[in-house]
């Protein structure tokens, strides 16, 4: 992998912990030589693992839309950024400039890009690793929503699979590094609906 997406929030969260897992995630993209690829603000977890990168002398993309330049107060020493027209613009780039995904704690923002990104693993339209670093067991009871999701049927065991997850950043890039998409017939069924 050359570079990962990190979605994450731009608030800092009330646990420092997040911050610390921003900056340790870090790390381990810079002793990989891991480019990032985020949302290019400035500010909470996103502006923290922007720093911790930029400071190990590692590459920083950003991807921003216009209208939330003035809200998320862009980066101003990024390796390089993009300014987009809308959010689709955003996720699409983020997703072709990305070899990977990882979700740090964020809010309804973060939520809908990793299920975006995941679902579009699921339709098969890329077959890259997605992953959440579950920091102090923020992101429990979302892995078993979607247990849930798999025990009422509504969600198949392959797809929920997709989602990898550990506690430690060096213990979730060793899993995407063996990641293995599922062998899927992407031919929707009615089963799929």
């Amino acid at each position: 992998m050359k570079n990962i997406c990190v979605y994450c929030g731009s608030n800092p969260g009330r646990r420092p912990e997040y911050r610390q897992a921003a900056e340790a995630l870090a790390a381990e993209l810079l002793a990989r030589d891991i480019g990032l690829v985020y949302g290019g603000a400035s500010i909470g977890v996103m502006g923290a693992v922007a720093d911790a990168v930029l400071a190990g002398g590692g590459r920083v993309t950003g991807v921003i839309p216009e209208a939330l330049a003035v809200r998320e107060v862009p980066h101003p020493d990024l390796t390089e950024m993009h300014v987009v027209g809308s959010m689709h613009e955003r996720k699409a780039m983020m997703e072709s400039l990305s070899d990977g995904f990882i979700a740090l704690p964020g809010g309804l923002g973060t939520l809908e890009e990793l299920f975006e990104i995941l679902t579009w693993a699921q339709l098969g339209f890329h077959c890259k690793p997605c992953g959440l670093l579950n920091v102090s067991s923020y992101f429990q009871h979302l892995a078993s929503f979607l247990d849930h999701c798999v025990a009422e049927q509504l969600l198949r065991p392959q797809y929920r699979n997709m989602l990898l997850e550990a506690d430690r950043p060096a213990e979730l890039l060793a899993l995407m590094d063996e990641y293995q998409p599922p062998v899927m017939d992407h031919r929707l069924s009615r089963d799929d609906l």
